[in-house]
């Protein structure tokens, strides 16, 4: 078997082969963050292959005028099929529970829930509770203004930073900006900023010891309450 010839001409098919490797790779690389059509493709795959996630949480909401500042922590449960919990712990304890259209805060304080049906509301409720949590980029796409702002190592996780403008006057009238701190090895958020129309007041929520597409059972996500509490429906 004759051996290559070492000459120029190789060199440069060798070169043309790595290009091709490289611009077909999952994420495309410009100055070493990645494009954003390369980010909404990679959530694209993520939101098809997404049916479950846990983690721990911690809100921490800021009030600029009076330079308050108050956090509370918990953990989250969520599922593909319009199913969600939030269990606070610290500092005032209470259930936040999503199945299908119907939405429950339960505040084991007072003995007391709260209860809602979405109805209309549902998509815009949904913007909120699961923002990057088996959103596809596509339908991202639809609903914000989108831009990539850079890349940021937070808590050892190595994250590009989305920007999203609302595009409707609905969600722009509680929120002026949202950002998505997304995890480049699973492509889901580890950190969300929300920043409220007009005070300049935000709020953001940090995700830890993330659990992807872990069994979740039925029973996590039923409004099963204490005997003696009371039920309300205050109007939404």
């Amino acid at each position: 078997m004759k051996a290559f010839p070492n000459t120029g001409a190789w060199r440069i098919v060798w070169i043309v082969a790595i290009i091709v490797v490289v611009l077909q790779s999952p994420v495309a690389w410009s100055q070493g963050v990645p494009s954003l059509d390369a980010v909404l493709k990679q959530m694209d795959t993520q939101a098809s292959e997404f049916r479950s996630l846990s983690a721990d949480l911690e809100r921490t909401k800021v009030t600029v005028v009076v330079n308050d500042k108050s956090t509370e922590t918990g953990k989250i449960m969520v599922r593909r099929d319009n199913k969600m919990r939030i269990e606070i712990s610290e500092p005032d304890a209470r259930t936040i529970l999503r199945d299908g259209d119907e939405f429950y805060i339960y505040n084991p304080k007072i003995h007391r829930v709260e209860e809602y049906n979405l109805g209309k509301k549902k998509s815009v409720v949904d913007q909120f509770l699961l923002l990057g949590f088996g959103t596809s980029g596509s339908s991202l796409k639809e609903t914000y203004t989108i831009a990539v702002q850079g890349e940021e190592n937070l808590g050892g996780h190595k994250t590009v930073l989305l920007e999203l403008t609302p595009k409707t006057d609905e969600v722009r009238k509680q929120l002026s900006k949202i950002q998505l701190w997304m995890d480049e090895s699973s492509w889901l958020p580890i950190q969300q900023k929300f920043l409220e129309s007009g005070s300049g007041d935000y709020f953001t929520i940090n995700y830890k010891n993330i659990v992807r597409n872990g069994k979740l059972n039925d029973s996590e996500f039923k409004p099963h309450w204490p005997h003696g509490t009371t039920k309300v429906q205050p109007q939404a």
